[in-house]
């Protein structure tokens, strides 16, 4: 195999490494706070323990689905047996009722892929 195609073989993975931890940099943990501020807190409470018409989004990164205790969650939540990471969130706010059949929640979702990733970077922050 010549040595060019050996070398590019060899670093292509370094490349997409890089690419994907910079679409990360990217996202604004303060521009997320905005946008969690403006779309999601008539619903959903940063503290810990404070639930609304939501259940608490403190800590939510990591924690499954309809896990918090004493919150009344809807069936497609209770069953849906998913992890709120990144990716998973990043679905989930873009259509919440695609990935969570069942769902009360009537957020459309946020359609703006750069909007979410603020957002998701702000939960990241929400601990």
């Amino acid at each position: 195999m010549p040595r060019i195609v050996l070398h590019c073989l060899a670093i292509a993975p370094l490349g997409v490494t890089i690419w994907l931890a910079g679409t990360a940099w990217a996202a604004d943990p303060a521009a997320g706070q905005a946008v969690f501020k403006s779309q999601c807190t008539t619903c959903h409470s940063p503290v810990a323990g404070k639930n609304l018409i939501g259940p608490s989004l403190f800590g939510v990164v990591g924690r499954k689905t309809g896990s918090i205790q004493g919150f009344k969650y809807s069936v497609g939540n209770q069953n849906a047996n998913l992890t709120w990471d990144d990716a998973t969130l990043d679905k989930y706010l873009e259509s919440p009722k695609t990935i969570v059949p069942g769902t009360t929640m009537t957020f459309a979702g946020v359609k703006d892929p750069a909007k979410r990733a603020d957002l998701i970077a702000y939960l990241d922050t929400v601990k």
